[in-house]
C-alpha cells in the first residue's frame, strides 16, 4: 500500500530542538511586528503596506513553526494565510465585522446559541496564529485571554438551565492556547451537566503548533470523552511529520478528529489540492468534514473564492474521491442565516456580475433568515501557486477506471 510522506518542519539553526518542541516557546516567540517578519522574510511592497495599517483590521501573529513552512514567493499558498497584505485595507465588494451575526445570537457573554441543540462557548480570544481570513475579527485578538470567572459561571448556568442542549463547542480564539489545567477544569465542569452529550474543541494548534498535542493533553481529552477535535488544515503542506504525529496522537487516544477547511483564493481552490489534503487526512484517520466558502469578514476579498469556483471544485471531486474523503461544501449565510450546503439547496436567486463585484447570490436559511452573499468576480480567481505539485496524483486517481 502506498504511503504518504510527511516531511519534518525545518528546524532553524539558531533554535535549540528542546525549545522548538515546546509549544509555550512557540507562543512566546511568535512573530508579531514588521521587524519580526523582516528577519524571516523578504517582504513585498504589498505585504509591507499590510503591516502599516493591517493591524487596525486584525491582529498579526504567527508561530515560528508555522513561519518555517512557507515559501519565499509572496503568493506562496501558506504565506497568503497569515501574512497581512495591502488588499486587506481596500473596501471590497462585501465587508462585515460579524458576518455570522454571532453578537445577535449571544445569550450570555462569550456564549452563542444559534442552533437548537448546541452552543458555541468562546473560552479565550487568543490564537497562536491570526489567519487573515478569520470570521471572528469582532472578538478574536483583543488579548482578553481566558474568560473571566463571572462570565464563565454565567455560561455554565445557561447551559445547565437548557436541558435541550446536547452539545458544547469550545472555540475562541483557540481553546488549546489555554493550559492543561484550565482545559481540564472546563471539560470537568461541562461533563457534570447530564444533558451535555458531546463536546467539540475547534483548534488550529495541531496545524500551527502541533507541539501542543502532548501525551498529557490527549489523556485529559480521553478522560472527558466523548470529545471531538475539530482541526483546521487548509493545505496539504500543513500536514508535516509533526502535524501528522499530533493528529495520530489524538486518534490513538480515542479522540475523533474532523477537519474543516476554508476554500481560499490562491491557496487551495483547485481540485488537485483539495483531494491531496483530504486523502492525507483520511490516511491519518481524520475525517475531511467541511470545506467552507470563506466568510465576507473585513479585509478578505482577495482571499475569497467565487461560488462558481468553489462549486466547480466539488463537481470535479464528485465520483472520483471516496465519500470518506469528500468534505461537505457549505456556505454560511451572512447575518446569521446558518450553513447551506449543496443539498438541500437554500439558494433562492442569482444575479449577474457587474464591474465591481461578481454574482449576488441570495439565500434563505433553514429558519427563514434571508441574506445575500456577494461573490468575487471570476477573473480574480488565482490558481494556487503549487497546484501543479498535486496534478499527477490527481490525474492518476481520475483515470483509474479507464
Amino acid at each position: 500500500m502506498a504511503k504518504f510522506s510527511f516531511q519534518k518542519a525545518p528546524l532553524p539553526s539558531e533554535v535549540r530542538p528542546s525549545d522548538w518542541q515546546d509549544w509555550t516557546w512557540q507562543l512566546r516567540n511568535s512573530l508579531k511586528t514588521l521587524e519580526d517578519f523582516q528577519k524571516k522574510f523578504v517582504l513585498s511592497q504589498a505585504e509591507r503596506a499590510g503591516f502599516s495599517s493591517g493591524k487596525e483590521v486584525f491582529n498579526i501573529r504567527t508561530t515560528p513553526y508555522c513561519a518555517s513552512l512557507v515559501g519565499s514567493h509572496e503568493h506562496d499558498p501558506l504565506r497568503r494565510i497569515f501574512m497581512p497584505r495591502e488588499e486587506e485595507l481596500s473596501a471590497g465588494s462585501q465587508q462585515m465585522l460579524d458576518p455570522l451575526a454571532e453578537k445577535k445570537n449571544q445569550v450570555r457573554p462569550r456564549l452563542i446559541h444559534r442552533y437548537s441543540d448546541r452552543v458555541l462557548f468562546l473560552v479565550t480570544d487568543i490564537c497562536s496564529v491570526y489567519c487573515r481570513f478569520c470570521t471572528r475579527k469582532h472578538f478574536t485578538g483583543a488579548d482578553q485571554a481566558l474568560i473571566k470567572n463571572s462570565e464563565y459561571e454565567q455560561a455554565l448556568d445557561y447551559i445547565r438551565s437548557h436541558p435541550g442542549l446536547r452539545e458544547v463547542i469550545l472555540s475562541g480564539g483557540d481553546p488549546l492556547t489555554l493550559s492543561d489545567s484550565h482545559l481540564d477544569r472546563i471539560l470537568f465542569d461541562l461533563r457534570k451537566i447530564d444533558h451535555v452529550e458531546i463536546i467539540r474543541i475547534g483548534s488550529r494548534m495541531p496545524v500551527v503548533a502541533p507541539q501542543r498535542i502532548t501525551e498529557d493533553l490527549s489523556k485529559i481529552l480521553r478522560r472527558h470523552k466523548p470529545v471531538f477535535m475539530m482541526t483546521h488544515f487548509n493545505h496539504p503542506r500543513e500536514l508535516t511529520f509533526e502535524a501528522a504525529s499530533a493528529v495520530e496522537n489524538l486518534v490513538d487516544h480515542g479522540v475523533p478528529v474532523m477537519n474543516q477547511m476554508v476554500l481560499l483564493n490562491g491557496v487551495n481552490n483547485h481540485a488537485a489540492v483539495v483531494q491531496a489534503l483530504s486523502r492525507r487526512l483520511l490516511f491519518l484517520r481524520a475525517k475531511p468534514y467541511y470545506m467552507f466558502q470563506c466568510d465576507p469578514s473585513l479585509g478578505t476579498d482577495h482571499l475569497r473564492t467565487s461560488i462558481a469556483n468553489s462549486s466547480s471544485i466539488q463537481r470535479e471531486l464528485w465520483g472520483h474521491l471516496s465519500g470518506l474523503a469528500m468534505p461537505n461544501f457549505a456556505v454560511d449565510i451572512p447575518e446569521g442565516g446558518g450553513k447551506t450546503v449543496l443539498t438541500p439547496n437554500f439558494e433562492i436567486s442569482i444575479s449577474g456580475e457587474n464591474e465591481i463585484h461578481g454574482e449576488r447570490r441570495s439565500y434563505r436559511g433553514w429558519d427563514g433568515v434571508e441574506a445575500e452573499y456577494i461573490s468575487p468576480r471570476e477573473e480574480k480567481m488565482i490558481t494556487p501557486l503549487d497546484a501543479e505539485n498535486y496534478l499527477a496524483e490527481w490525474e492518476e486517481l481520475k483515470s483509474a477506471k479507464f
